[in-house]
């Protein structure tokens, strides 16, 4: 299972999330504060908000989700191959989960991120006492 992840920066998690509650007609899969996570089947979705106010209805990043380390490694090899510059982050803790992943940009700045999460973390970048209020030390910041 492969799906396409979009990360979107929103003003307001509350309304953001009845929102797309709504429009995709499921519920968060995961809910934080300052965070929320939605797993759409259909369309395979992996949609993230997070909450920046000043920022909203802009996209954070952008991501595939794959189903094990061995993919993302795969694509490591892969986009190194065909000369893009990796930035790959292995059991690091990005949105409440440890993940495996590695970072590309596109042309227009755009960053995107090949995953797989390993484990649900309690907190949302690899330090603690950062949970989610300090975007410049935040896993994600874009």
């Amino acid at each position: 299972m492969s799906r396409v992840q979009l990360a979107l920066n929103v003003d307001n998690l509350d309304e953001a999330v009845a929102f797309y509650s709504a429009l995709f007609n499921t519920p968060p899969a995961k809910l934080k504060r300052g965070y929320a996570n939605f797993a759409v089947t259909e369309p395979p979705l992996k949609l993230v908000l997070l909450e920046n106010p000043g920022s909203g209805g802009s996209i954070n990043h952008l991501g595939v989700e794959v189903d094990s380390s061995a993919v993302v490694h795969d694509e490591i090899a892969r986009l190194t191959d065909a000369g893009l510059f990796t930035d790959e982050e292995i059991g690091t803790t990005c949105c409440f989960a440890t993940q495996d992943k590695v970072w590309v940009t596109g042309p227009g700045g755009e960053r995107w991120e090949v995953y797989t999460v390993l484990a649900d973390s309690e907190t949302f970048g690899p330090d603690p006492a950062h949970a989610q209020d300090d975007s410049d030390s935040a896993c994600c910041a874009s």
